[in-house]
């Protein structure tokens, strides 16, 4: 039987007298694979932020049961990534190493092998001295992947991970997440595709401002469920 990774006790998170979410409680439990779904503005992306640390309960408590520092990889929404910072992709994809060689830390030979594998396995092979600046949305995406492989997380938070992608690298990165969740892995990922959830996503969690469903994915993305989060999202609370 899985055990509880996260614990949800009456959680509302938000900024000062604005609520994103309000009111939430659940578990997260080893080794399952998310879908957190609802409307724009239903406080999915300010969930993952919480989970995170990033922002502070403004009510309820987020019980996390791992090592915050090193068991946990993270992978932003692409429109909050300034590319134009002169990195290349090889030192991208090295920065996911920084728990183990720290900030300032030489990549020794294991670090340097454990890169270029990882670029492999995301289709970068002979990208590794390219300039982020220089890739397409679908190429930056596979070396954010990359780097999220360096950090061998059991936790790994996904925020739109498939984002204004080409239908490729969505169908490769997809692969990797499964890859992930076969391997006990913990995988929780904001996603707008109902369909695709249906299909790979085993569980989910509808938000629209506050819990709406939390379960199995045939059962919360109901029409029914769907069209309350959608009312709810827009500014009527139960």
């Amino acid at each position: 039987m899985s055990s509880t990774l996260i614990e949800l006790e009456h959680l509302s998170l938000g900024w000062r007298d604005k609520i994103a979410v309000r009111d939430i409680s659940g578990q997260f439990l080893q080794g399952g694979l998310y879908a957190l779904v609802g409307p724009n503005g239903a406080g999915k992306s300010t969930l993952l932020k919480g989970l995170m640390g990033e922002i502070t309960p403004l009510q309820g408590q987020i019980h996390l049961h791992i090592n915050h520092a090193t068991d946990l990889a993270f992978l932003p929404q692409q429109a909050d990534i300034d590319r134009s910072f002169p990195i290349s992709v090889y030192d991208l994809v090295a920065t996911g190493a920084w728990s183990r060689i720290g900030s300032w830390g030489r990549v020794n030979k294991t670090e340097h092998e454990r890169i270029q594998h990882a670029l492999q396995t995301v289709g970068l092979d002979g990208f590794a001295k390219r300039s982020i600046n220089t890739l397409s949305g679908g190429q930056f995406q596979r070396a954010l992947f990359a780097r999220l492989l360096l950090q061998d997380a059991s936790l790994i938070l996904l925020d739109e991970p498939f984002a204004a992608v080409d239908t490729e690298t969505t169908r490769d990165l997809l692969a990797l997440i499964m890859q992930w969740h076969q391997q006990g892995r913990t995988v929780i990922a904001v996603l707008h595709e109902l369909d695709m959830v249906r299909q790979h996503f085993p569980t989910s969690v509808l938000l629209g401002g506050q819990l709406v469903a939390w379960g199995p994915s045939e059962t919360v993305l109901s029409a029914e469920n769907l069209h309350l989060a959608r009312h709810l999202c827009a500014g009527d609370y139960l």
